[in-house]
């Protein structure tokens, strides 16, 4: 299918050929008919893209720091090679988006949307698009397509409104007449009120004044606050809703001087805000910020897993502030036919951005070929041919990747583009990261169903980077069409998805599990390693990881999803202590941080014991500053000290013939660690990190988690 692409490095927007979606679980897949262009957020992203880096930097000066941060930490490299492909990583365009549904997702239920049903919903420009039920709401009968597809924007300016509470009669200024202020405009006269409408545009004060606003036509000379104060009697406005787009800090101060006292302001639009304590002080003035379409916006339970509010403690969700506006429309109470400047096909797509850019019309329409509409959702392309280079086709490996998100893209696929294999296909939920990475890297083919990698008959090797809640699953798939799997860690999310692994390894012909514990091959552990083996003595291990905050809805956080932070995480450095030490472990404990402050038990520590009579503490930290190195470990063994810092720097004091050794820059042994998986299938051998290992500190993290403790006493 064809998706509008936007690049923030290079700045270019592009039509790309991409794998169109599943019907993902809690979303409703669609059939695009018409999708609306976002003039004012779609242009400062293209704006943004075609910016240099110094423009870019100045734009963002809190990332800036970050980076500062990052590169004293981690080095300049890394940081410039994280830094880029963040910014390489296509950005799909637009959210406002009409098309009919074709398929629900599992455990779609709630919002009474069937198959078949016209709907407006915050999809991307795509000709196909799968979004969550929540964002989605049916199309009144007598709406048009067109008219729909301003609802998602409409939104946004219907819950500045609500935050500003006008009531029938009060006098409401609108700063900002492009496409929300104009709607703003129509919705509030709609709700009894005198409105004024401010703007440097005189097309677009010509338009607020025939929807029945009186107006300031700046680009006139005319004093804003001088006639909002005639206009309301002298006594001052009501309410100002701002809607403007600029870097100035006058929109605000203009609001305040024309407000009446206790009046209410409300920031919509994106403007600059340096307050006056003077502005607010001697009026008590309200000021607020809008945040989106309304509740449940950024919210993970309502948008992601279709819980929703109450609707007697919370009237007007996103979902219900959709409705509303198209109640509106249905009741023609609205006029779009004079915002409706532009139509373009999709194929013409990049024309309308050339639009955007040359700041020219209001409502700038997308149509989408009509053919589409009879396609049902088990035709669409979910597979698509990416490269036809046969060069490394001959390989003994042909590996295929589920799953392409940040670790992926900046790390594992890099990795593996040099370790021998030939690339065969990728699989992203989405399509979109999938069809990049595929061009990038030369994958043969891009997809976005899973299901596709477990029936090729080429693929000889499944890598899956997905979420944590999924890998038991694909891990199963693949055993069960023997197929050797690499997941990356952790394994598993609880001990009876352990169980059935282990009996899936047990059924299989040639089962071949990896588990991805890349530490264990980065060149300084590695050295490391060769030195403690010269001791016979037990070891005692500290490692301190200052792993950062990470906020409590992340989905790493998620105990279902991600599986908390200690299984997700933890587990590399618990199985790092377990090849170090060489002896399996005997028994572990957890004692977390009690901070009544923090909502998640990501702050801990680890104690394990070992068979050789060897111990290892590991300090899992999420309460630390991002200044301090992530990692340290030091082992203490027969009068020496071995000390690793951050996987650049290996010292030993005390230590019989060695005193350091400096890593080029920072390697935590990716390269290395699929190099070595690669060869151990070229060469029939089993997994490069023992299987009964991996079972090991995968059933010693999930006891930790579940008990506290293991072996359980």
């Amino acid at each position: 299918m064809l998706q509008i692409l936007q690049n923030l490095k290079s700045g270019e927007t592009m039509l790309a050929e991409v794998p169109a979606p599943k019907a993902r679980s809690g979303s409703l897949l669609m059939v695009t008919h018409t999708s609306l262009v976002s003039a004012g957020t779609e242009r400062m992203l293209v704006d943004f893209g075609k910016s240099g880096w110094i423009q870019k930097a100045r734009s963002q000066p809190d990332k800036v720091k970050a980076v500062i941060d990052k590169i004293k930490v981690d080095g300049l490299k890394p940081t410039l090679q994280a830094v880029q492909s963040k910014l390489d990583q296509p950005l799909p365009m637009g959210y406002c988006n009409v098309g009919t549904v074709i398929e629900k997702g599992k455990g779609v239920a709630g919002s009474g949307l069937n198959v078949g049903d016209r709907v407006v919903s915050n999809g991307h420009h795509a000709e196909f698009v799968s979004v969550p039920e929540n964002l989605c709401c049916r199309i009144p009968e007598g709406v048009s397509d067109a008219e729909a597809s301003f609802t998602v924007v409409g939104a946004i300016g219907l819950q500045g409104i609500r935050l500003l509470k006008p009531t029938l009669g009060e006098s409401v200024v609108v700063t900002g007449l492009g496409l929300i202020g104009l709607l703003c405009v129509q919705m509030l006269r709609a709700n009894g009120c005198r409105v004024l409408g401010i703007d440097f545009d005189t097309s677009k004060c010509e338009l607020a004044r025939s929807f029945g606003a009186e107006i300031v036509d700046l680009s006139k000379g005319e004093d804003p606050v001088s006639k909002a104060r005639a206009w309301s009697h002298g006594r001052g406005v009501d309410g100002v809703l701002i809607t403007a787009s600029t870097k100035s800090n006058e929109p605000v101060h203009q609001a305040a001087e024309m407000s009446r006292k206790r009046g209410r302001i409300v920031l919509v639009g994106v403007v600059g805000l340096e307050l006056s304590r003077a502005d607010f002080y001697e009026k008590e003035l309200s000021f607020q910020v809008s945040c989106s379409y309304g509740p449940g916006r950024y919210d993970t339970q309502y948008e992601e897993r279709g819980i929703d509010y109450p609707l007697p403690f919370v009237r007007w969700t996103e979902q219900r502030n959709f409705e509303a506006f198209l109640d509106l429309l249905a009741e023609r109470k609205m006029d779009l036919k004079p915002l409706i400047t532009h139509r373009f096909k999709l194929r013409d797509a990049i024309k309308a951005y050339e639009t955007v850019r040359q700041k020219e019309g209001i409502g700038i329409l997308l149509e989408y070929p009509e053919e589409n509409r009879q396609v049902s959702s088990d035709q669409i392309p979910r597979l698509i041919p990416v490269s036809s280079d046969e060069r490394d086709a001959i390989a003994s490996v042909k590996v295929s990747v589920v799953g392409a998100g940040h670790f992926s893209r900046q790390v594992l696929i890099p990795a593996l583009a040099k370790s021998g294999a030939h690339l065969r296909s990728i699989i992203s939920s989405g399509g979109v990261n999938a069809a990049d990475l595929a061009r990038k890297h030369g994958f043969q083919q891009a997809g976005s169903d899973a299901e596709e990698v477990f029936e090729d008959a080429d693929t000889n090797l499944v890598v899956v980077t997905t979420q944590h809640n999924t890998h038991a699953s694909l891990v199963a798939k693949a055993l069960k069409v023997n197929k050797p799997v690499f997941v990356e860690k952790p394994l598993c999310l609880c001990q009876e998805d352990l169980d059935a692994i282990i009996e899936d390894v047990k059924a299989a012909e040639k089962p071949f599990v990896m588990v991805g514990f890349n530490r264990r091959f980065a060149p300084l552990i590695q050295e490391m390693h060769a030195l403690i083996r010269t001791q016979s003595q037990p070891k005692s291990f500290i490692y301190t990881v200052n792993a950062g905050f990470i906020p409590a809805d992340h989905w790493t956080q998620d105990a279902e999803i991600g599986g908390g932070r200690l299984l997700g995480e933890g587990c590399h450095f618990v199985d790092l202590l377990r090849f170090l030490s060489g002896a399996p472990i005997v028994s572990a404990t957890v004692q977390y941080v009690q901070d009544p402050g923090s909502a998640c038990q990501d702050t801990c520590t680890i104690q394990l014991g070992f068979a050789d009579g060897s111990v290892g503490t590991v300090h899992y930290l999420a309460n630390g500053s991002k200044r301090f190195p992530k990692e340290r470990l030091e082992v203490f063994c027969g009068g020496g000290v071995l000390q690793l810092d951050n996987f650049r720097v290996l010292q030993g004091f005390g230590w019989k013939g060695f005193s350091r050794k400096k890593s080029p820059g920072q390697d935590k042994g990716h390269q290395e660690e699929m190099i070595q998986l690669v060869e151990a299938l070229k060469q029939g051998q089993g997994s490069p990190v023992p299987f009964e290992e991996i079972v090991e500190v995968s059933q010693v993290c999930i006891h930790l988690v579940e008990k506290g403790s293991f072996p359980i006493p």
